[in-house]
C-alpha cells in the first residue's frame, strides 16, 4: 500500500495528504529498501564475476545481510547459492528452508524453487541465526560506479554501464541513438524497458555478436526458428535482433497471461517445455536464468495483450522508426 500511495503520487493521481511523520516512515521503509536492493546486485555482481572479481564469500555475506532485513530476492539468492555448493556446502535442507522463508515473503519463483528443491529437515545458514550472526563485510569498491542522484524521475537504462561490444561507448550520440530507439520499441510493443534490459543483460551481457554453443545468436540470443517465426531479417543487426526479442517476449507474456516467472522460463527453455511441466522446468540451467533477470526484475506480473499469442498476430511486428544501418 505504500508503494502504492507513492506511485499515485508520482503519476499525479489524487492520495490523500498523510501526516507528515508517516510520510518520513514511509520515505524512510522506501529508502531501506532501495538500499537492500542495491545490496543484493552488489552480491549477484561477486557471485557471477560481472564487472569485478568473482567473490563468493563476499557475495553470501552481502545475501545474508540483505535476508537477515527479510528481502526476499536475498533469501532466494542465498538459497540457489546452497542449493547449487556455490561457495559453500550444497545443503538442500537450507536451500529448501530459505525458499520457503522467501515464498511467504511474496516470491512466486521462491515457492516454485522450494516445490522443486527439498530437503529433509527445517535449517538456517549460521548468518541468519539471531546468536551467530556472520560478521559484516568490509565495504569492498565496485568497478561499475553507482548512478548518480537526481531529482528527475529515473529512467531505464542498461544495467552494464560500458559493455565492450559497443565500441562506440554509453556516452557517444550512436549509443544514445542505439537507447532511444530500444526504449522507443520497448513502449510500441508495450514492455516495461526494464525487462527488456534485464533479458539482454542475461542473455548477451549487451554483445551483439554474442553466439552461443546452442546457435542462440545476437543481444536477445535468437535461435534460427525464433528468428524466423518473427520474421527477423538479419539476426546480426542489433535492433532487428531486438525486435524478434521483443516479439516473442510479448508473445510469451500473453500466452502465460502475464506472469513474468513463466514467460521468462519460456525464453530459455521455449513454451512446450513450461506447458509440459505446468511450471518452471527442473533445467538448472532455466532455475538459475529465470533467477538471474528475477533478482533485476522483481515484478511478478506485466501487462499483456490476451490476443498477442494468437496464431495470427503471433509473428506480427510493430513498426518503430530506427537508425539506418548496423551499429559499427
Amino acid at each position: 500500500m505504500r508503494l502504492l500511495r507513492t506511485l499515485g503520487l508520482a503519476a499525479g493521481l489524487a492520495v490523500p495528504m498523510l501526516p507528515a511523520g508517516v510520510a518520513h516512515a514511509n520515505e524512510a521503509d522506501l529508502s531501506r529498501a532501495e538500499e537492500l536492493r542495491q545490496m543484493v546486485e552488489r552480491g549477484t555482481r561477486f557471485e557471477h564475476a560481472e564487472g569485478l572479481q568473482r567473490d563468493l564469500a563476499h557475495a553470501h555475506a552481502l545475501y545474508c545481510r540483505a535476508a537477515r532485513e527479510n528481502s526476499p530476492d536475498a533469501l532466494v539468492r542465498l538459497g540457489w547459492m546452497y542449493a547449487n555448493g556455490r561457495g559453500v556446502p550444497r545443503d538442500d535442507s537450507t536451500a529448501h528452508t530459505l525458499f520457503r522463508r522467501a515464498g511467504t515473503l511474496g516470491s512466486e519463483l521462491a515457492v516454485r524453487l522450494a516445490s522443486a528443491v527439498k530437503g529433509p529437515e527445517e535449517r538456517l545458514p549460521d548468518c541468519l541465526i539471531a546468536r551467530a550472526p556472520a560478521p559484516e563485510p568490509d565495504p569492498k569498491p565496485l568497478d561499475i560506479p553507482p548512478p548518480a542522484q537526481s531529482s528527475e524521475p529515473a529512467q531505464p537504462t542498461p544495467v552494464v554501464v560500458a559493455p565492450a561490444a559497443f565500441r562506440a561507448g554509453p556516452n557517444t550520440p550512436e549509443f544514445k541513438q542505439w537507447l532511444a530507439s530500444v526504449l522507443k520499441m520497448a513502449v510500441d510493443f508495450k514492455l516495461d524497458p526494464r525487462l527488456v534490459f534485464a533479458l539482454i543483460r542475461a542473455e548477451s551481457n549487451f554483445d551483439p555478436m554474442a553466439k552461443s554453443p546452442k546457435n542462440a545468436q545476437g543481444l536477445m540470443q535468437l535461435i534460427p526458428e525464433t528468428a524466423e517465426r518473427f520474421a527477423v531479417r538479419d539476426v546480426w543487426d542489433p535492433l532487428e535482433n531486438i525486435r524478434g526479442g521483443m516479439s516473442y517476449l510479448r508473445w510469451l507474456l500473453s500466452h502465460f497471461k502475464g506472469d513474468v516467472v513463466l514467460a521468462l522460463a519460456g525464453y530459455n527453455a521455449g513454451e512446450g517445455a513450461v506447458d509440459r511441466h505446468k511450471g518452471v522446468p527442473p533445467y538448472p540451467e532455466t532455475l538459475a536464468y529465470v533467477q538471474r533477470i528475477r533478482a533485476l526484475y522483481p515484478m511478478d506480473k506485466h501487462p499483456f495483450d490476451p490476443k498477442a499469442a494468437s496464431p495470427i498476430r503471433s509473428a506480427k511486428i510493430p513498426s518503430s522508426p530506427a537508425p539506418t544501418g548496423k551499429l559499427q
